[in-house]
C-alpha cells in the first residue's frame, strides 16, 4: 500500500498543527468580537454551482472534480464565498458572518502554494456604500496586529480599472483583467506580450503612473472616501494601481495584504450576490502560519506513575479539573524524562510511595532542572 502524500498535500504535527489550531482560535475570538457569526458550509457542491458565472477564472479552473454513485458531477469548494449565494437567502441584512474550512484547488505547487488549505473568510453582505466597507479594513488590521504580523494593504477598485480601460477603448476587459492579475507571477515584458493580442499593452504604462495621475477618474472618488473612513479605524491602506485580484465578481473595491513572504497573505473585494452589495475576504491559515509571530507553547504536565497507578490517575483527573493540560506515563522514570523532553512538556509530576504516603509530591520544571513540591 502506498502511504506517501498526494503531491501538493500535506501532514501537520507537532508545533506546526499547534500553530494552526492557535491561529483559527484568535481568528475565531475576533470574529465575534466584530459581530460576525459563524457559518459552515459542505465541502462537496454540485459542479454548476462552483463554477458559477466565473467558470473562465483561474481558481474556478482548478477545481477538483469528482462524481457520486448517482453519477452527478460534483466539485470540491475552492474557496468560501460562492456558496454564500445560498446562505445568504432569507437572512436580515446586513448580514456578517465567518467561516473557516478546509478548501482545494488542483494547481501547480509552489513556494507557500498547496492544493489544501484551510481558508478563514469573513464577510458583510447587503452593505449600503463605501463608508461601510471601512469596517472590514478595520478587522483585518486587527488580525494581523494579534498575530504579530508586519504586514501592508494594499487596494484599488474595479470600476477604475474599468473606466481607464474604456478610456483606452481596449473590448474585453476582463481578458485584460486576468492578464494583469499575473504581474507579481511574471515579468512585465511577458504580460505586456499577453496583453499586445487584445492592443492593451500600454494600460501597465497607465498603471505605473503616480497616484495623483488618477484623481481625473471619477471612480477614484471612492478609493479617496475608502482612504478617510479607514483613517477613522485606524488603518492604513496603500493605492495600487495595477491590482485587479483574480475572481472576476468583484466589481468594486479590490485589496491584498502583503508580508514578508512572496506570496499574497489575504485578498478579498466587493461583489454582489443576489442584487446585495457585499465585501468580504478570505485569509489561509498556513499563511499566516508561515508569517506570524505568536507564541503557542501551552504549559503541559506529565505524571509519571511509579507503581502507583491508582493516586496517579486521581492527580491527573484533579489536574484536568482544574484546566490544566495533563497526560499520565506509566514506565521506568527515565522513559518517561526522555518523552517528555521528546514533546517538550514543562513539567514533570513523580508519584511514588513514599509522595503518597508524605502527600508531597516532587515536581520538576524540564527546561530549567529546577524542583519544587507539589502538596496533595
Amino acid at each position: 500500500m502506498k502511504t506517501d502524500l498526494v503531491k501538493g498535500f500535506k501532514d501537520y504535527l507537532g508545533e506546526e498543527a499547534n500553530k494552526k489550531v492557535e491561529i483559527k482560535k484568535i481568528l475565531r475570538s475576533i470574529f465575534e468580537r466584530f459581530g460576525f457569526e459563524p457559518v459552515e458550509t459542505p465541502i462537496i457542491e454540485y459542479e454548476e454551482f462552483v463554477k458559477g458565472e466565473n467558470d473562465k477564472d483561474g481558481a474556478v479552473s482548478d477545481i477538483f472534480k469528482l462524481k457520486d454513485k448517482g453519477k452527478r458531477n460534483l466539485a470540491l469548494r475552492y474557496e468560501l464565498t460562492f456558496p454564500l449565494k445560498r446562505i445568504m437567502k432569507n437572512q436580515k441584512l446586513p448580514y456578517k458572518t465567518y467561516r473557516i474550512g478546509e478548501v482545494f484547488r488542483d494547481e501547480p505547487v509552489s513556494g507557500n502554494r498547496v492544493r489544501q488549505f484551510t481558508s478563514c473568510d469573513a464577510d458583510i453582505m447587503g452593505i449600503q456604500n463605501i463608508k461601510e466597507e471601512a469596517e472590514i479594513f478595520s478587522l483585518v488590521k486587527t488580525i494581523m496586529e494579534n498575530l504579530n504580523i508586519k504586514f501592508t494593504i494594499y487596494v484599488n477598485n474595479r470600476k477604475l480599472l474599468n473606466e481607464i480601460l474604456n478610456e483606452q477603448k481596449i473590448k474585453k476587459s476582463g481578458e485584460v483583467l486576468k492578464i494583469l492579475d499575473k504581474l507579481d507571477k511574471k515579468s512585465e515584458k511577458e504580460v505586456k506580450g499577453e496583453l499586445k493580442k487584445y492592443g492593451a499593452e500600454k494600460i501597465i504604462n497607465i498603471l505605473q503612473k503616480p497616484e495623483t495621475y488618477f484623481k481625473k477618474y471619477q471612480s477614484y472618488k471612492e478609493i479617496e472616501e475608502l482612504k478617510k473612513y479607514c483613517k477613522y479605524y485606524g488603518v492604513k491602506i496603500k493605492f495600487l494601481p495595477n491590482l485587479t485580484r483574480g475572481l472576476s465578481y468583484y466589481d468594486g473595491t479590490i485589496f491584498e495584504v502583503k508580508s514578508s513572504i512572496k506570496e499574497t497573505i489575504l485578498g478579498g473585494g466587493s461583489y454582489t450576490f443576489n442584487n446585495a452589495r457585499s465585501i468580504g475576504f478570505g485569509v489561509g491559515v498556513e499563511r499566516l502560519s508561515a508569517v506570524s509571530n505568536i507564541s503557542n507553547k501551552k504549559e503541559e504536565t506529565l505524571v509519571i506513575s511509579l507503581n502507583q497507578d491508582k493516586d496517579a490517575i486521581k492527580l491527573v483527573e484533579k489536574l484536568r479539573e482544574q484546566g490544566k493540560n495533563a497526560s499520565i506515563f506509566y514506565g521506568k522514570p527515565s522513559k518517561a524524562l526522555e518523552y517528555a523532553n521528546s514533546k517538550k512538556i514543562g513539567k514533570v509530576i513523580f508519584v511514588g510511595k513514599k509522595e503518597i504516603e508524605t502527600g508531597k509530591f516532587k515536581v520538576k520544571d524540564m527546561e530549567t532542572g529546577n524542583e519544587s513540591v507539589l502538596i496533595g
